[in-house]
């Protein structure tokens, strides 16, 4: 299959001016002025920017596939999920996602092979999502979760997770973009 390429630069709007509105350590808002390649003005044009996220398809020296389970409040869900999160400035992606698997699951992983780059919602935020297949997890210590962190790990079979795939069981769109992605690298998809 080959893809047809055009001048997708031609596409790109024009920034002409940026007002931040609110900043914080998770999200900060800006408010844009653009004009298109046509010459159309775009006015308040609301972005919100988050840092960087990773996030791994992580398998269990076992051969079971670490999912966590945490409320997530925006979407009023308890939510299935790879486990991950941000990573710092300046951090090394796959040393902030390491940290973040230990943080989170208390498994430590030496195995990391890259799987895919995402945006999350590309309208309307600017930050992308590394993914990874973590792989030879062994558990070494208990979570150290954030004060506002309550989750749950899960060991699941690669063909459970398939299922679970395949019967829209994980709502988060990075995380089950990631699954299929990582299972497809395991040939299993």
């Amino acid at each position: 299959m080959s893809i047809k390429k055009n001048n997708s630069e031609a596409l790109r709007w024009k920034l002409i001016s940026s007002e931040y509105i609110h900043r914080s350590k998770w999200a900060t808002l800006r408010v844009d002025t653009c004009e298109m390649p046509n010459g159309t003005i775009v006015d308040d044009y609301y972005v919100l920017e988050y840092g960087s996220w990773a996030n791994a398809v992580a398998i269990t020296e076992e051969g079971k596939v670490l999912l966590i389970e945490q409320y997530r409040h925006a979407a009023d869900i308890v939510s299935l999920e790879i486990p991950g999160g941000v990573v710092e400035d300046g951090e090394d992606m796959v040393a902030g996602l390491r940290r973040e698997l230990l943080e989170e699951t208390g498994y430590e992983f030496d195995d990391f092979e890259f799987l895919c780059e995402l945006c999350s919602n590309p309208s309307t935020a600017n930050n992308r999502v590394y993914s990874y297949l973590a792989r030879g997890g062994k558990k070494v210590q208990g979570q150290n979760l954030d004060a506002h962190e309550e989750i749950v790990v899960h060991h699941y079979t690669i063909d459970e997770v398939k299922q679970m795939l395949l019967d829209n069981k994980i709502l988060q769109a990075m995380h089950s973009s990631a699954l299929f992605f990582g299972l497809v690298k395991l040939g299993v998809m």
